[in-house]
């Protein structure tokens, strides 16, 4: 229980700052399992698309700090890595 009244705004700063990146990292992993989804289904043209979208994904939350950024380009690598792989 928060004793003072910053303390009590700093406890729901950090409460929305948490659900915000939770919201972040949710749809980071989900964006990421609809590409490979796809590329299984072997819809390569949509996988294509939605992997642009992962990617976008991937860097906002790098750039605000939710994931390490070489996280970010490590799962971007294995993605398209996957992509590539399943378009030829």
């Amino acid at each position: 229980m928060p004793n003072t009244k910053s303390a009590e705004k700093a406890l729901r700063v950090a409460d929305a700052n948490r659900q915000e990146n939770r919201r972040a990292k949710s749809q980071v992993k989900t964006s990421l399992t609809k590409v490979k989804k796809l590329v299984d289904a072997g819809s390569i043209n949509e996988a294509e698309t939605a992997a642009v979208s992962a990617q976008s994904n991937l860097d906002k939350a790098a750039e605000k700090g939710i994931i390490h950024p070489k996280n970010a380009a490590r799962r971007k690598s294995r993605l398209m890595k996957k992509l590539n792989q399943a378009a030829k």
